[in-house]
């Protein structure tokens, strides 16, 4: 077959249909006070078991935090004659 004898059909890939999905509309919001008496001691005590679940860390204890070394007024491997050889 030579390439002048394919001939190639294009297929429909796409529909312009759109579907609309009905959803609800009206929100219930319920505050803090109307709650079940249940409800609220569930809730709060998952917020208090959950918020002391982790523990901090302790600032760690830096021994040589305001130490300076001494100003080096000679090489002492000089002085003291030991090279890495």
């Amino acid at each position: 077959m030579d390439a002048e004898d394919i001939s190639y059909v294009k297929k429909p890939c796409c529909k312009d249909t759109v579907d609309v999905i009905e959803g609800q509309d009206d929100l219930t919001e319920k505050d803090f006070q109307s709650f079940e008496k249940d409800t609220y001691i569930t809730l709060v005590s998952y917020v208090f078991s959950y918020t002391y679940l982790f523990e901090t860390l302790a600032k760690p204890i830096i021994p040589h935090k305001n130490y300076k070394p001494p100003k080096i007024i000679k090489d002492i491997h000089v002085l003291d004659e030991t090279y890495l050889i």
